[in-house]
Formats: structure tokens, sequence, C-alpha cells
């Protein structure tokens, strides 16, 4: 697969920032003809009623949190979609992110992938694209004018020899969002640098308050932190790519200071005591509950957070500089977590019929629920007008600030250097560890794997 960081770099700012634009082709979309009873004429030229087939459709998705606004979403476009086709039945398999990637671990294993399933970009889609499980979506993506509702140059991470095989729900930046109520109570300033926020981590602690809420059980939460300290003390984007190309190794000084400096976070009591219990919902709930200060995550988040008891008491800021290092409009950038649909699906005209209805009504949809922000397609329609929170247009004003960032550690390496991170990085929130011997697990990971 072709490395795609250089173009992102150059690109990052205009492909993110185009979320702000109005757009009316997801506005006016067309809905898919019902595949309910049809007409045909006779030889006679009456007419009789052709009874069609009742089809089930499997739906893997990750969107199991009943106050996530696109769960609600989720099951409107689903209804709305079996009362135009009576005979499909929409089968919804609710999954969190990690369950669901180790479900379709398992299901690939035996070829039994379902009709529709979650893939995440480049890297992580890249083994299923090989195995031939996915169903290139080039002609559905076609259809009623889908592939001009998504950003320009988005698809490009989820293509392969020129096959679209999976259409994205997101496309987003990381960030911290703090809670003003319980900054103020403690005296903290909003952090301009990494020593600050460790400095407000113990202030907020010697205070009381939980300073930061994250779900480790899900540990692509810590390397996702984790990545944008490296973003930081590696001066900016583009370490890992530098390790693919021979030109640095994990025992360089950016690496073993982003370690030692996300140390330092943990070690000063920055999360939850058994973050490593908490998967990515309860973790996110503390902070959505006013029990946590902070909470650094993708901007996919504002719509839970908008939507939540702490609504109104929150707001935002950039990654800071880590030792004087790093440019806080470079940011960890995530190409969101995609619809793929199964090579084998025993359905398969239905369920692109199915997807393209789905993500034709996507924008719509998650805008009317305050959940448009940072979604992977244009979006029609005013957010300021239509109540979305001061939160949720700060972030959105970040979108324009981006100069770029790099990707997620396990959408750029391959699956089995990307588990020895995931690994490495979560022991730390159990144990501190040398820096070097951090450095020693990931490079032998890498050698491991690298093929």
């Amino acid at each position: 697969m072709v490395k795609k960081y250089k173009a992102l770099q150059v690109a990052a700012a205009s492909l993110l920032a185009i979320s702000l634009t109005a757009c009316g082709s997801a506005g006016s979309s067309t809905s898919t003809p019902s595949a309910g009873a049809s007409a045909t004429t006779t030889p006679s030229g009456g007419s009789t009623t052709e009874k069609k087939e009742n089809i089930t459709i499997t739906f893997q998705n990750i969107y199991p949190d009943p106050t996530d606004p696109k769960n609600g979403m989720l099951k409107k476009i689903v209804n709305d979609y079996q009362t135009k086709n009576p005979n499909i039945k929409i089968e919804l398999d609710s999954l969190n992110t990690d369950q669901q990637k180790l479900k379709l671990k398992t299901q690939a294993a035996s070829k039994e992938v379902p009709d529709i399933t979650i893939v995440n970009p480049s890297a992580q889609m890249k083994p299923f694209v090989d195995a031939g499980l996915f169903a290139p979506l080039n002609d559905m993506v076609e259809q009623n004018g889908l592939k001009g509702t998504f950003q320009e140059g988005i698809l490009n991470w989820y293509t392969f020899n020129n096959n679209i095989y999976a259409l994205p729900d997101g496309n987003n930046i990381g960030l911290v969002y703090y809670n003003k109520d319980l900054f103020k109570q403690a005296g903290v300033e909003v952090p301009k640098t990494f020593e600050e926020m460790v400095a407000a981590v113990k202030t907020l602690k010697g205070k009381g308050i939980q300073p930061m809420a994250i779900g480790e059980k899900d540990s692509w939460t810590g390397s996702f932190l984790f990545m944008n300290v490296l973003l930081r003390t590696n001066g900016g984007p583009g370490f890992l790519q530098a390790v693919v190309d021979g030109k640095k190794t994990f025992a360089d000084p950016a690496f073993t200071d982003a370690v030692s400096s996300f140390q330092d976070l943990v070690q000063a009591g920055a999360f939850q005591e058994g973050a490593t219990s908490f998967d990515y919902n309860a973790g996110e709930n503390l902070f959505k509950t006013g029990k946590a200060a902070m909470y650094y995550m993708g901007s996919w988040a504002t719509g839970g957070i908008e939507t939540s008891s702490v609504n109104g008491k929150v707001g935002v800021f950039k990654f800071p500089t880590v030792k004087g290092k790093g440019n806080p409009d470079e940011f960890m950038l995530a190409p969101g977590s995609a619809f793929a649909v199964s090579a084998n699906s025993k359905h398969l005209k239905e369920t692109k019929d199915f997807l393209n209805y789905f993500m034709l009504n996507f924008p719509k949809e998650a805008f009317a629920v305050k959940g448009a922000v940072g979604i992977a397609q244009k979006v029609d329609g005013d957010f300021k007008a239509a109540g979305y929170s001061e939160m949720a247009m700060e972030v959105l004003g970040m979108f324009k600030q981006v100069k770029g960032g790099d990707l997620a550690f396990d959408n750029t390496m391959n699956p089995g250097t990307a588990q020895g991170h995931l690994t490495s990085i979560q022991n730390l929130f159990v144990q501190k560890k040398d820096s070097a011997e951090v450095a020693k697990e990931h490079q032998t990971a890498y050698d491991t794997n690298k093929k």
C-alpha cells in the first residue's frame, strides 16, 4: 500500500476544514426505491403483485451507548429504511470498539464476516482487503450522488488498488475537553504547555478532583494520547514513517522522551484508579457526568458531551507543546472508522443498497442530533443557528487551524507491531517502566512483524 503521509501533511488543513462548508448534496439526497412488493405486467395487460423475498442484513456497528447521539441516529435511519422496505430486516450488532475489533478477527478467520462491519483505515484495513473479505464499493458510491457527499480526499484512506472498500463515518482531530467549573473550583488555568498540564493534574488531585478520564480497557485510547505526545517530542509528524524508512528506530530520543513525558502524566495521578478496567464508554461517562476535569479524545466525542449533563460547562484546548517542542496546530488526525461490506454476503446487492441509503442520510440525521462535528461527509446546515453549543463551535474552529499531523499508531503500522505497541503503552498505566525498555519492546515488535 502506498504511504500517504506527505500528502496528508500538505492537504490536512483544507481536507478537514471542508466539514464547515455547506453542501446541498447531502440534504438533497434521494432515497433508495422501496424493495417491497412491486407490480409486474401480465401478458394480458393486467398486473399482479410480486412478493419480495424476506431478507435479513447483519449490521455490525460501534454505537452501543444509548447516550451517544449517533446511537439514536443509527436506529432512526434503520427504522426508516425498514418502513420503506418491509421485506428487509436490519439486524444490529452494536459493540464497543475493542469488542468489535476482536469479534471481527474471529469472524474473518472463519470467513463469516457480517453483511456490514466496521474497519479502521489504512494499515488496519489492509489484511482484510488482502484476504478478499470485503466487496469493492466503487459502483455503489456512484449511485444517488453518494461519492460527492464525502470530503475531498477522505476516501483515499479506504482505497486499495483503485478500489474503495469502506465508507467512513468521521474525519476527526485529537483535542482536550475540560470542565470549566472544575478548573475554576481548583483554581487552575488552561495549560499552554505539557508541563503545565502535569502541574494542573497535581493541583486538581490535591483539591480532590479527578484530573482526567480515560477508558484504557480499550487500549487504543492510551495509544491515541501517547501518539500526541510523540507528535510533539518529534517536533512534528512522521516519526513512524521515519522508522519504516529506516531513518529512525524506537531508541530515538523523540520516542524515549515521549515515553518519559507520558509517564510523568500517569505518575502524577492524572487518570482514575483502575483505568485499564474502564472501557471507552465508561471512561467517557466519567467526564460526561462531571466526575473528571479533562478528557483527551477525538472530536467525535463532541456530540455525546454536548447532549450530556456537563453541556455548557465544557471548553476545549489544543494538545500543548512538550518540553518546548511541537506545534499545537499539528493534530492527531483520525480518518474515522468505516463501514465495509462482506464480499461473501448472501444479499450483496441489497446490502449495498441499504448502505447507500444509510450514508446518504447520515449527514442530515447526524446534524439533527448534534452529532455532525467531525463527520466525513459535507454538512448542509448552519451549526450555530441549529443550536450547536459554544464548545462545538470551538471545535469546528479548530478544524480551520490544522497544519498537518499524524495518524494513530495502529492505523500506520501492521497489526502485529500495533498490538505490541498497544500492550506496551497499556502497561504504563499499571507500572512505571524504563523508557529504554519500552523502546526496546516496540523495536522488537517492529522487527518481528515487518515484512
